[in-house]
């Protein structure tokens, strides 16, 4: 058992005893220690083997023989017997967003609902709106919660999913018989949410597929059809396995593209008189192509990647020469938004430096939250002052690597930062966000947004929608007026690497960078691992056509800090 496993039994623990109404401190402490586990440098097998995980911070006598049971067991009796009294819909209900733990309890002990289609059938009779706490106002939220939920059901983050998806190829490619295997579908396309596991296969028999998925852990409801094999995986994934004796482009292309993109090529095809067939019904593939390039090319067009495929205009681009190779992860130099220990963080400054030199950045970003968020150890100015020196004393240290002095800075509701001017111009770089407020109108986000935006001691606009991927929805705000405001003010926009972020929304990407403005890729990092999340803030970038010059981080250390300094 491993300690992302480990981490989610007990921060489910903790959810369980919230629901329960058992006392905070030890709900609490069952959180504190997921996250101490989840950022673990060392193997927790051997620091439960040994003892050691006793001297680990917040690792008490009562958790150490918790882990050391889930550890040598693979399971622990506190849990299961905590899992069978509380009914299993109320954990379900905990996905809603807007409905935190001391609600779904009082709903349940009050009216006794146990499953979210009891509680929308309760807030259709309109039930809730007595509870104590709860409101016209709460209940309306809550059904529209359900809504959602209902609506991302099946849906699952590409960061969740691309793992566990190319181990699947793996086994497969390593069966004998198998010549190839490749990932087709949503996953090659790099979409940020996901519903299925596509993979093409080439190989002398359907068989030769099957002995591979035996070696896929966890891999279930395994079963084929003529060539096609069908499986759920460990995540609950559907999984489709198309097998052919030979993997031809035309089914490489077939399953890497939208249905629009498609259509499109089928309708350019037409008109140019080519013989266009890439499924082989009715007769044979066509036209005769031994590469996705070829296919293309005969249809007088460059190569365009899967992540463009989108039937967004991007054939129109390719034929009149506007698309230009995509930035790729290794264009990156450095990044921004990283948090340590001195707010929100679990990794120290040092840590996070030195886990940025590791993976061969440049150049590195701190940039811990400002004093309005009170809630996540926001900085006052006499700790600005603090950290400040200690970054100085770090990169003495340290000639391969620079760290710069940066801040991400609330955006308070009436637009102005939550500091004044003179301790902004302290920073090398300002990342202005908004975490509080997500209710106000579209028009007074839209201000208070681009009110920041002409602070010109801002640099950056960091999570530019708020939204959380499967969670929570973006506030409202009108995103092509930030960007053009952005463009007016020579500012730079983020995209969220964070998997459950992503945001800018590849989408928008477009829009800005026909308005000229560039993007940072940056992860907005807790820890040290959050740094390994830029790849997926790269596959929105390439999504949203970008080059290695529509983003800032593909500069060295010399060239960003003129960039960052830019004000209008």
């Amino acid at each position: 058992m491993d300690k992302r496993e480990i981490s989610r039994i007990f921060e489910e623990i903790g959810l369980l005893l919230e629901l329960k109404g058992e006392s905070p401190f030890k709900s609490r402490a069952y959180y504190n220690a997921a996250r101490t586990i989840e950022t673990l440098t060392e193997n927790i097998s051997e620091l439960v083997a040994s003892g050691r995980i006793r001297e680990v911070k917040g690792i008490g006598e009562a958790l150490a023989g918790k882990l050391a049971e889930l550890v040598g067991t693979g399971r622990l009796g506190y849990y299961e017997e905590l899992k069978r009294s509380v009914p299993e819909g109320l954990l379900e209900m905990t996905a809603i967003p807007g409905l935190g733990p001391k609600k779904i309890a009082a709903v349940w002990n009050q009216l006794g609902i146990t499953t979210v289609g009891e509680l929308e059938y309760a807030c259709i009779e309109n039930r809730l709106v007595g509870l104590p706490g709860f409101g016209q106002k709460t209940q309306d939220k809550i059904r529209q919660g359900i809504q959602q939920l209902k609506r991302r059901r099946g849906f699952h983050l590409y960061a969740t999913v691309i793992g566990e998806a190319e181990r699947l190829v793996g086994a497969i490619r390593h069966a004998t018989g198998v010549r190839r295997a490749e990932l087709v579908g949503e996953l090659r396309r790099r979409l940020e949410v996901v519903r299925t596991i596509s993979v093409l296969a080439g190989a002398d028999r359907p068989h030769s597929v099957l002995e591979g998925l035996r070696h896929v852990e966890g891999l279930g409801e395994v079963t084929q059809a003529g060539n096609r094999i069908t499986a759920r995986s460990s995540l609950g994934v559907p999984v489709t396995v198309t097998v052919s004796e030979d993997l031809a482009a035309h089914a490489m292309l077939a399953g890497s593209a939208s249905e629009e993109h498609l259509a499109a090529l089928a309708a350019r095809a037409a008109r140019m008189k080519v013989p266009w067939n890439l499924t082989g019904e009715h007769g044979g593939i066509a036209p005769k192509a031994d590469s996705e390039e070829a296919l293309y090319a005969a249809l007088g067009l460059p190569y365009i990647e899967p992540e463009l495929r989108e039937g967004l205009g991007e054939i129109e681009a390719a034929e009149a020469g506007r698309l230009k190779p995509l930035v790729e992860a290794g264009h990156i130099q450095g990044v921004f938004h990283n948090h340590t220990t001195y707010s929100d963080g679990s990794a120290s400054l040092d840590e996070m430096v030195a886990a940025a030199r590791a993976l061969g950045y440049r150049y590195i970003g701190i940039s811990d939250h400002s004093q309005s968020a009170f809630y996540a150890n926001g900085l006052k100015e006499d700790r600005i002052r603090e950290q400040h020196a200690a970054i100085d004393a770090v990169q003495q240290k340290f000639s391969d690597i620079r760290i710069f002095k940066g801040i991400e800075a609330d955006i308070l509701v009436d637009g102005a930062m939550d500091y004044p001017d003179d301790v902004l111009a302290s920073f090398d770089f300002v990342i202005a966000s908004v975490h509080s407020r997500f209710n106000l109108s579209e028009e007074d986000q839209t201000r208070r947004i681009c009110l920041a935006l002409a602070n010109p001691y801002v640099t950056m606009l960091g999570h530019a929608t708020g939204r959380l991927l499967l969670s929570r929805e973006g506030y409202r705000v009108d995103m092509r007026k930030v960007i053009e405001t952005a463009a007016a003010h020579g500012k730079i926009v983020e995209i969220n690497a964070n998997p459950h972020r992503l945001d800018l929304d590849w989408r928008l990407c477009r829009y800005a960078k026909a308005r000229g403005v560039r993007v940072s890729i940056n992860p907005d990092a807790h820890a040290t691992e959050g740094l390994e999340d830029v790849p997926f803030g790269v596959n929105v970038a390439r999504k949203g056509g970008l080059e290695p010059s529509d983003v800032v981080n593909t500069l060295g250390p010399e060239e960003i800090l003129p960039a960052l300094k830019l004000r209008r």
